[in-house]
């Protein structure tokens, strides 16, 4: 259901990369969820480092809207930069599957499907 990858690059360099990447693929980053610092000011002990980055095609979430209105509670998708015993990794949950387990419409499947290579390639690009 995961998809993970580690990566020798640092922490911020992954993030800026995946940014670039999110673009050159036609989607937009809509907003980037600073976990770590978010937990740290509220005075949570939390060593690690995590960015959420919400992104979207618009038009591949139009037409999962079109099939199944409920799933605008699974969108963006997010893409998450973090790490992990001293590691950066980048990840995401796999579109195709996680849509599927949400809405049992057979034509979700071959948008999730374009979703997911396209989400993939961002992560690999970035690492």
């Amino acid at each position: 259901m995961y998809y993970i990858v580690s990566t020798n690059k640092s922490f911020n360099q992954a993030s800026s990369d995946l940014e670039s990447a999110v673009i050159r693929h036609g989607f937009g980053v809509l907003h980037v969820h600073d976990l770590g610092t978010t937990l740290r000011s509220k005075g949570i002990t939390f060593n690690d480092e995590c960015k959420i980055f919400e992104v979207c095609n618009p038009a591949q979430a139009a037409k999962v809207l079109a099939i199944d209105m409920r799933l605008n509670m699974a969108l963006p998708c997010r893409i998450s930069v973090y790490t992990e015993k001293g590691k950066t990794k980048i990840g995401l949950i796999k579109p195709v599957q996680m849509l599927s387990a949400l809405s049992q419409e057979a034509a979700l499947v071959q948008v999730a499907k374009e979703v997911e290579v396209k989400t993939i390639q961002m992560v690999d690009e970035a690492k």
